[in-house]
């Protein structure tokens, strides 16, 4: 997907003479002379991407900043839109309308950022520049008070709803299908080519082979037909009723309407004799058929449709106060003394990442991360897979816990995250996991940075989807909760197993699973064995109890990882915590229901 960079000169937009105000008296006002007053966007998959009040969105072109000064290709991208989409609202954080900063957080930052995401690299060095460069100036630190002010109303208008284009996560474009013109957007759905509409939506189907193609969709869930046609008033007036049933079911129920007035070979095969008529099917089975326009009827049969279809699990009965919740990730963002950290690494302190990087952590730890850009990560990650290729281990630890201390900040993460084959992050647990005795230090370092991963959000689901990358995650795991010479270790592997355990769980209260099945057992197996082991450590034995507890909570009961606990006794292993602290009697006795 091609990426381009949209320049616009704001000088313009207040005085739009050909040159722009920034060019004509910049020199007279400043001292210095600028070409324009630079505001950016980046244009992708149709949409244009800008920062102002707040992240916006619009048709490319369709701004109220006018036309681009100039168009710059940036490159392409590979990353899937629903990634893309996932990082934008990561950035949401960052980038508030409050936030914005004519001089030190604008729209530049904002692209740079997102491009450094999307290509591994920045947008040119004299936009991102020339804020300092007129605040340099004397007249510049003095106007710039009245400067961002006078800006506001540029830099932050809203953006009209007719020119928000819908997005189409499924082949990374918007919905257009000329991006030339922005009246031929249309409704996501529309590019859908098996024919499919979003999830909780009423599908619509006019020929057998549409239909029967809906049906399949719904073979291990439900479905329900609702026969209409153009001419029956009582249908109608139940239509708001099946498209709200439709919302509620989600995922758990294809809705679909056929108008029998344009399906006569549906109508002929299901012999439909009246209008409205339902039908319900559950796991590919017709269930239920009825006629009649009676709402309370429809509400009701659909929602033991669905019920049936997805009978709730027995864990959902259980009053659990901790393993019935969403839990935020576990992370280590405690800022080391820089110096003596960076003195560490030898002669590899002398690289310009080493420097760049400690001056990013060193600036978002004292402003925050919306006063602070994004060093060049590509330039960063390079040097640490040289210096891992370096070697020795022994030395490795300080530049690893330099990257941990960059990686608590979102962008950062979901750089490594999405970086292709994730090649950083392999390389740091394929170092860590290659010998048998890991010096500690690396090994808490990278149990820690790979802790602070789970800052990127919902993109570390697609890291622990990933065997390749998840098997080592799993060793360094693994072998860390079992580590019997050293607590620290122990506690940061219960921790990262809690990440693991906690993201899962989250997902599958969704009905979804993040982490494969063999995943989960070989990690229940080694929580288990390490919390049987745990004596010593009441922060370790906690952060086990939950990891068990919320990889455990609403597993198949029929599934491989239950017939686990069933082998190895884990009830009894988690009952035995609860004679070594009080504070830990009632998780004990929640993790002991979701074991047995």
């Amino acid at each position: 997907m091609e990426v381009q960079l949209y320049v616009y000169d704001l000088s313009q937009v207040i005085l739009p003479f050909d040159t722009g105000l920034a060019r004509q008296m910049s020199q007279s006002f400043l001292g210095t002379h600028i070409d324009a007053v630079y505001h950016t966007a980046l244009v992708f998959g149709g949409v244009e991407w800008f920062f102002g009040a707040g992240i916006q969105q619009t048709y490319p072109g369709a701004t109220h900043h006018g036309r681009p000064m100039e168009t710059i290709p940036l490159g392409n991208t590979d990353l899937p839109m629903e990634i893309i989409l996932e990082y934008i609202e990561s950035l949401k954080q960052i980038y508030t309308m409050e936030s914005y900063d004519l001089f030190t957080h604008n729209c530049n930052n904002f692209t740079n950022d997102l491009a450094m995401f999307l290509l591994g690299k920045g947008i040119p060095d004299h936009i991102t520049s020339l804020p300092q460069t007129v605040l340099n100036t004397p007249f510049g630190q003095m106007l710039k008070p009245q400067l961002d002010q006078a800006m506001r109303g540029v830099t932050q208008a809203p953006t009209a709803p007719a020119m928000m284009p819908a997005q189409d996560n499924r082949n990374g474009t918007s919905a257009a299908t000329d991006t030339s013109s922005m009246h031929q957007y249309s409704s996501p759905h529309t590019n859908d080519t098996n024919g499919v509409r979003g999830i909780g939506e009423v599908h619509h189907a006019t020929t057998l082979k549409k239909l029967d193609s809906l049906l399949d969709s719904a073979k291990n869930s439900c479905a329900v037909i609702f026969f209409t046609s153009a001419t029956c008033s009582p249908c109608k007036l139940i239509y708001p009723a099946y498209d709200e049933l439709a919302a509620e079911a989600g995922a758990r129920a294809v809705l679909i309407k056929i108008d029998l007035s344009e399906a006569h070979e549906i109508g002929s095969k299901y012999q439909v004799r009246a209008t409205p008529t339902f039908m319900t099917f559950i796991k590919g089975e017709k269930e239920n058929e009825w006629a009649g326009a009676n709402e309370g009827q429809l509400r009701g049969n659909v929602r033991l449709l669905v019920q049936m279809g997805h009978p709730p699990h027995p864990h959902s009965n259980l009053r659990l106060r901790t393993l019935q919740k969403r839990h935020r990730s576990v992370t280590y963002a405690k800022i080391p003394p820089m110096d003596k950290l960076i003195a560490k690494m030898g002669p590899r302190r002398k690289d310009a990442a080493v420097s760049t990087l400690k001056d990013f952590i060193c600036m978002r730890e004292a402003s925050g991360a919306s006063e602070v850009p994004l060093p060049s990560l590509p330039a960063i990650t390079t040097f640490i897979a040289q210096s891992i290729d370096a070697g020795p281990l022994d030395s490795l630890f300080p530049i690893i816990d330099l990257l941990r201390c960059a990686a608590i900040d979102s962008r950062v993460s979901s750089y490594l995250v999405s970086e292709r084959s994730q090649s950083t992050i392999s390389r740091v647990l394929s170092a860590t996991n290659s010998v048998s005795e890991c010096p500690y230090s690396l090994r808490i370092v990278t149990l820690q940075l790979a802790c602070n991963l789970f800052t990127s959000n919902n993109l570390v689901v697609q890291l622990l989807q990933d065997t390749h990358l998840c098997t080592p995650l799993l060793q360094l795991v693994t072998s860390s909760l079992l580590d019997i010479t050293h607590a620290p270790i122990r506690v940061a592997a219960a921790s990262l197993a809690f990440n693991m355990a906690a993201i899962n769980h989250s997902s599958r209260l969704d009905d979804k699973e993040v982490l494969q099945e063999s995943i989960q057992v070989e990690l229940m197996a080694s929580l288990l064995e390490a919390l049987s082991d745990e004596q010593e450590s009441k922060d370790s034995i906690r952060g086990l109890l939950t990891a068990v507890g919320l990889l455990a909570y609403a597993t198949p009961p029929e599934g491989e990882l239950m017939e686990l606990l069933k082998a190895l006794g884990a009830k009894d292993t988690v009952s035995a915590k609860s004679t070594l602290s009080d504070d830990l009697k009632d998780l004990v006795t929640e993790v002991e229901q979701v074991v047995e």
